[in-house]
């Protein structure tokens, strides 16, 4: 930012600015939870697939060209919803060198007259954030928003009253914009500056009543760890996280369940009172196994499907997905990367899972009944862990079982309605579906996919009443 600009801060006790839309936003609503407490849904009623993109650095490194040109990619690849940091650190500064507070204060957001894109003076890092909120509306997409990070508040960056007189300035700005979503926290366990996430929750819950929020906790965590009976706290999120299962050696505090982030699902399912739940961050597509070694194997298209389909089955709204150097909007102007990414941010769009991801979005709202759906073990008659684990979910008219490598399928049937059911194989890397036949509901029936059983030789099989 030119230091020609002139300076609005906020004051503690002062206005509070709230930004008009600059398109209209009537082709998306606001979304709600479901009447059964289990799932979203659009404002009128039809069920909403939480199908999310991990962009976290979206708003500090991408320009205006830029961010359009990734939204219009994920919107062709059926993402709805978009997760990214508002402030990655304390202060942020985006692409065009504008800065997002004043004096490393949170409580004073660097705000400027006017929002014209074209003058420089009257353009400024909240006008470039409400432009892309504003893009993403245009396309159907929601943006997750986290206020600020939690690394800048462990090190003491945010106090309670400066995140109070923040959490002010988000809700007042955005409570009108029908596409935000608020991710409160930032990968961080809420039992660290547990006084701030509070403050964070209430207060924008408390002007901004219309829009979900939840909380993005710290790797092998999750939101209901600390939050499950606030208020503010409308679903849960976990991050499963991005070790293998001989890496999961954490603490005594965090889940040991590896790279089973259905555990996560099943033990939230179980919660009362009744919330949504959702793996926001399981492990991304192209980073190294575990993060921190660069030599370490990459996770795969294969594995981000695993995931998906395991915490979906186990009873999730929905999925985040995300690539490395997507998430961190790795550029050539970056003179290091993160995670050892070694491709630009615009080439892994391309990565093979994003492109599979949308399939299991239109596999879940394939069939009516979508808020009676339940998670149902005693479908799978014969069971096995880690790889070898199947997931089953149904309503009475038809179930879905998940087998991530191929194995063979042995069903309890007589768990839907019918005499008889039609079977059918649903193939995740492609979203085609093919017809075996028609099977009596009863007894124990057996199936086998095709190829072989090999990791990444996934397969849903479908049942359907007849």
């Amino acid at each position: 930012m030119t230091i020609s600009k002139k300076l609005i801060p906020i004051l503690l006790a002062g206005a509070l600015f709230s930004c008009t839309s600059k398109s209209e936003q009537n082709e998306i609503g606001l979304l709600k939870i479901s009447e059964n407490g289990r799932y979203l849904t659009q404002e009128n009623g039809d069920p909403f697939f939480w199908l999310g993109d991990t962009g976290w650095l979206l708003f500090n490194k991408l320009n205006r060209d830029e961010a359009v040109s990734y939204l219009d990619d994920r919107k062709s690849k059926g993402f709805n919803v978009v997760q990214a940091m508002v402030l990655h650190t304390v202060p942020s500064v985006n692409v065009y060198g504008d800065s997002s507070i004043v004096n490393k204060d949170i409580s004073r957001p660097l705000i400027t007259a006017g929002n014209n894109s074209d003058v420089a003076e009257e353009y400024d890092y909240w006008d470039h954030v409400d432009f892309i909120i504003d893009q993403a509306a245009e396309k159907g997409i929601y943006m997750a928003l986290v206020p600020v990070w939690g690394s800048p508040v462990k090190d003491g960056k945010v106090s309670v009253e400066q995140a109070k007189v923040y959490a002010r300035f988000l809700a007042e700005r955005w409570k009108d914009k029908k596409n935000i979503i608020w991710l409160n926290g930032g990968d961080i366990k809420g039992s660290d500056s547990i006084a701030v996430w509070q403050e964070i929750g209430k207060t924008i819950k408390a002007i901004d009543a219309n829009h979900l929020m939840t909380y993005h906790p710290r790797g092998r965590t999750g939101s209901s760890d600390w939050f499950h009976n606030e208020s503010w706290l409308d679903f849960n999120m976990v991050q499963s996280g991005h070790r293998r299962y001989d890496q999961d050696t954490s603490a005594k505090e965090d889940k040991h369940y590896g790279e089973d982030n259905w555990k996560f699902m099943e033990a939230d399912w179980k919660r009362t009172p009744t919330k949504p739940t959702i793996d926001g961050e399981p492990s991304y597509e192209g980073i190294p196994h575990g993060l921190h070694d660069i030599n370490e194997p990459r996770w795969t298209d294969a594995d981000v499907r695993r995931y998906g389909y395991w915490s979906v089955f186990s009873g999730a709204f929905g999925y985040t997905y995300g690539q490395n150097s997507v998430m961190q909007m790795h550029s050539k102007a970056d003179t290091t990367s993160a995670y050892g990414s070694d491709e630009l941010w615009n080439d892994a769009l391309q990565a093979p899972g994003a492109g599979q991801m949308k399939y299991l979005k239109e596999l879940m709202l394939s069939r009516d009944g979508y808020f009676e759906r339940v998670p149902d073990q005693s479908l799978v008659a014969d069971n096995g862990d880690k790889y070898n684990r199947l997931l089953a979910t149904r309503t009475d008219k038809y179930a879905f079982i998940y087998a991530y490598n191929g194995r063979e399928i042995k069903v309890n049937m007589g768990k839907i309605k019918g005499d008889q059911v039609e079977a059918s194989w649903f193939n995740p890397r492609n979203g085609e579906t093919t017809k075996i036949g028609k099977f009596d509901n009863q007894g124990v029936q057996s199936f086998q996919p095709e190829n072989g059983q090999k990791d990444g030789n996934d397969w849903v099989l479908i049942l359907d009443s007849i």
